[in-house]
């Protein structure tokens, strides 16, 4: 066989094709030589150019490349002002771009590869810079050449850049011409032949081509570790070497996940997908609740599993176990039969299945695909972990509000077992916690798609939304037990390593008692008597509560003090009239099941009260009108619920949210306090102030959440500049 035999297409565009796995993989097979001019000089452009390279390099196969260096305005600068050599900048700025930035198991196989070609003289790097009159810069044009033992040449050309960045962008593509093609494709493969051949030896004008030996003895000392592994590509991607390209290929039956045909993803969430390939399956999608993270995650795993013949374990991790349960559905339309695995899962006998599928694909290849979906929880069970590690082929890592793996109890598991890697998140950042976030995007990679709330709204994926902020006021015995929380907790500061101050241990504590005075303020049950009344008859309605207690008088003054979403339970079934039913974690999944039905229906059950258990990822779509009793300072919480609120739905033109805003006192009593006491108060309103401005940036009538903005930031003297200044809660409601 040679280059003739092999199927090859005339164009290759990166969100169409695979243009590793259908382009140069099945080329580099047949090549005995290899010619590439690519853009800038890196490890992860290394790491691409070895895709393909390993059969022929094995069979005594020569690859020559040309990269241009990166240089900064400072190395030009220092160049053009003869503050250094010429080439000892060039050398340095190449140099710096050697490094180990997430390496992950294939990218270490490859550079250690590529080290030991450069050691045996089978591959030469050469770095190639333009200069003319006005000055020196980068060598930018991307074409190469692949040559068999008959003399048969493939030259291509185009916008791919061979670097990961590159190969995931949808606009991206080569053109691809043979020398056994018609007179005018033969006629430019010989153009691309003479081109190459004048820049590497240094004839091409206004191009130089400079060979630094200290590079190559950089690359071997620093990637040299083992013998080479010759069988990287089919590692990484099994029989796609001998798979045709698309458009060649017949169809058959699959055992892994696959994108179903009543399932169309929207251009946005295809390139998510294709980026997050061109980053080697690592990587983060930032979507809005509401925009389809769920789904742009399972169209990565299939493609994934497409790409290594599903020769491949995926581990789908979820904070929740509704969350599981929600994910569970959607799996199974996209092929793959879970191993769901949680403490009250239905599958009593999960550990038994999960250690069969695991023997399973370590004998045979036919059985090498499963899933195992589990909550947080259950992913650090010490079995679960026990079994990831006996895992033989590739393990993909999926994290569903992958947030909460920035904290040290999940964060310690993330190591090299899981060669690809993927975070979901409509709010990656963790509150007050950078080395956490850092961590995140350390081990996880870059962020492949950011699809925002406000993108999401113009673009019609989310419904607008109407934004009414509420104000009610602590009251005395709630204010004077703020007043002293908060001088408690001016005790409690202590420096982090970033020299900025934060609570000790104890003062979060006290941020934690302090935040739920704010929640429970007992102001809230009135304020939502009146707010609803307008409802009474309608359906479709949320009530976020709080996990606190409050102090209804309504109620036996012995017993005034209970929970809040019992309190407003009884205010909208008793008082009101209105059918509602609680959604929290003591519901089953059966019973929750059943109140998302009703709820959707609209027939028999008016309004849902919540806790927590709809903060993530929860999708109940029919919500018209919701109100926020109790919200947290952190912003991924109150993000994450309007999210909820914000979901598509027939009938459902704009959706109405009614957030309860809890200042110290009534703002007319403000002008009478001393300095001290007006101090003591910005803590709370500078909270409120940015829940306020992040939800009314975006509303329909959001002229109200402005005028509210104004009044409260003139009352306390408040400015732009200083309204993020000072100390915030760390409490959860």
């Amino acid at each position: 066989m040679g280059l003739q035999d092999t199927p090859i297409k005339n164009e290759y565009r990166s969100l169409i094709d695979n243009v590793v796995q259908d382009f140069y993989l099945p080329l580099l097979k047949e090549a005995t030589t290899y010619k590439r001019a690519v853009g800038f000089f890196s490890s992860s452009s290394l790491v691409e150019i070895s895709k393909g390279i390993a059969t022929m390099a094995s069979k005594g196969g020569k690859i020559q490349i040309v990269a241009s260096p990166y240089l900064s305005d400072e190395d030009i600068e220092a160049i053009q002002k003869g503050y250094e050599e010429r080439n000892s900048v060039i050398e340095k700025s190449v140099l710096r771009q050697i490094t180990d930035e997430r390496l992950d198991y294939f990218s270490m196989q490859r550079l250690n590869l590529l080290a030991t070609l450069i050691a045996d003289g089978i591959m030469d790097i050469r770095i190639a810079y333009t200069e003319d009159k006005c000055g020196i810069g980068m060598y930018h044009e991307k074409m190469g050449l692949i040559e068999d033992s008959e003399g048969n040449i493939v030259a291509f050309s185009g916008s791919m850049n061979e670097s990961a960045t590159a190969m995931s962008i949808n606009y991206e593509t080569i053109d691809v011409f043979r020398s056994w093609g018609g007179a005018n494709e033969a006629e430019r493969v010989k153009l691309k032949e003479s081109a190459f051949y004048s820049i590497w030896n240094d004839c091409e004008p206004n191009i130089h081509v400079l060979e630094f030996p200290s590079i190559s003895k950089t690359l071997i000392e620093k990637y040299k570790r083992s013998a080479p592994n010759f069988n990287v590509d089919n590692e990484q991607f099994p029989d796609k070497i001998y798979r045709a390209p698309k458009g060649f290929e017949d169809s058959s039956s699959s055992i892994g996940p696959r994108i179903p045909n009543d399932v169309t993803l929207h251009d946005y969430q295809k390139e998510a997908i294709s980026t997050w390939v061109g980053e080697n399956y690592h990587g983060i999608f930032d979507m809005a609740t509401g925009t389809g993270k769920t789904f742009t995650g399972l169209g990565a795993i299939a493609k994934l599993s497409e790409d290594l013949s599903d020769r491949l374990a995926v581990i789908i991790v979820c904070p929740y176990q509704h969350l599981v349960e929600q994910w569970i559905e959607d799996i199974v339309r996209f092929n793959m039969k879970p191993i769901i695995g949680y403490s009250s899962s239905p599958q009593k006998d999960w550990k038994a299945r999960l250690s069969k599928a695991v023997r399973d694909q370590k004998l045979r290849d036919d059985k090498s695909f499963f899933c195992f979906v589990c909550t947080n929880a259950t992913f650090t069970n010490d079995f679960v972990q026990e079994q990831i590690s006996k895992v033989r082929t590739p393990v993909l890592l999926v994290v569903d509000e992958a947030h909460n793996f920035g904290a040290a109890s999940y964060s310690r598991l993330l190591d090299e077992r899981f060669t690809y890697r993927l975070a979901l998140s409509a709010t990656l950042e963790r509150h007050r916690d950078e080395e956490g976030t850092a961590l995140l995007y350390s081990f996880f990679g870059k962020k492949c798609i950011i699809y925002p709330l406000e993108r999401a709204i113009k673009e019609d994926k989310l419904t607008p939304y109407k934004y009414y902020p509420v104000v009610v006021n602590l009251n005395d015995d709630e204010l004077s037990a703020y007043e002293q929380l908060s001088y408690e907790m001016s005790k409690c500061l202590i420096k982090d390593k970033s020299g900025r101050y934060k609570l000790n241990k104890h003062g979060e504590i006290l941020a934690l008692k302090r935040a739920r005075i704010v929640a429970g303020a007992s102001e809230k049950l009135d304020a939502l008597r009146e707010q609803i009344k307008p409802y009474i008859h309608d359906n479709n309605i949320l009530v976020y509560c709080g996990a606190t207690n409050v102090n209804d008088d309504s109620v036996d003054s012995s017993n005034s003090d209970i929970r809040q979403i019992e309190a407003v339970t009884k205010i909208l079934g008793n008082e009101l009239g209105m059918a509602v039913a609680k959604f929290t974690s003591k519901e089953n999944m059966e019973i929750r099941a059943s109140i998302k039905e009703q709820f959707q229906r609209g027939d028999r059950l008016q309004a849902i009260v919540a806790i927590k258990c709809l903060d993530e990822g929860v999708n109940i779509p029919g919500i018209r009108t919701a109100f926020i009793l109790a919200s947290t300072t952190n912003p991924k919480e109150y993000i994450q619920r309007r999210g909820r609120v914000l979901r598509k739905a027939p009938n459902k033109p704009y959706a109405v949210i009614y957030d309860f805003v809890t200042l110290p006192r009534p703002l007319e009593n403000v002008s009478g306090l001393t300095v001290e006491q007006a101090h003591r108060d910005l803590s709370l309103v500078k909270n409120e102030l940015s829940r306020i401005k992040e939800f009314g940036r975006l509303a329909q009538n959001s002229m109200i959440a402005n005028n509210l903005i104004w009044e409260i930031q003139d009352t306390y003297h408040i400015s732009e500049e200083n309204d993020k200044e000072g100390i915030t809660d760390n409490g959860r409601d």
